[in-house]
């Protein structure tokens, strides 16, 4: 079986994701990945590993209700290993609401996604969903 390429690896992370597979999507990170969450909020900062990941994500969908949704709203774009992919994003929660534009940027090796960086077209408005801890 021939390793995928990184655009392959992407795709089949925002399909499981938005089926709501969220252990398909979990599988392609490598244990040692790295999440950059931007902001000043209760989950900015980098995130290590897999558990790291799953307890940001976890803890989103917790503060959101269960509403936080991602949705891929245009083409990959592929520049080598990395993967940038145009998403829109939303949450609503007791008196909040968010929807905006982002860009998530994937760095894929061996089959697996091992960076992530997300940039927001609002961070204050993301800031001010999310709250302070």
């Amino acid at each position: 079986m021939s390793e995928q390429t990184p655009a392959a690896v992407a795709a089949s992370y925002f399909e499981a994701l938005g089926r709501g597979d969220v252990p398909a999507a979990m599988g392609l990170l490598s244990p040692q990945v790295v999440w950059h969450q931007p902001g000043a909020n209760r989950f900015s900062g980098n995130h290590a590993g897999v558990d790291g990941v799953g307890a940001l994500l976890g803890g989103m969908m917790e503060v959101s209700e269960g509403s936080f949704q991602l949705a891929v709203t245009g083409p990959a774009m592929v520049n080598g290993e990395l993967v940038a992919v145009p998403v829109r994003f939303t949450g609503n929660r007791a008196g909040a609401s968010m929807d905006q534009a982002g860009v998530d940027l994937l760095t894929v090796q061996d089959g697996k996604i091992v960076e992530v960086h997300l940039f927001s077209s609002d961070g204050p408005a993301e800031d001010t969903f999310w709250g302070h801890a």
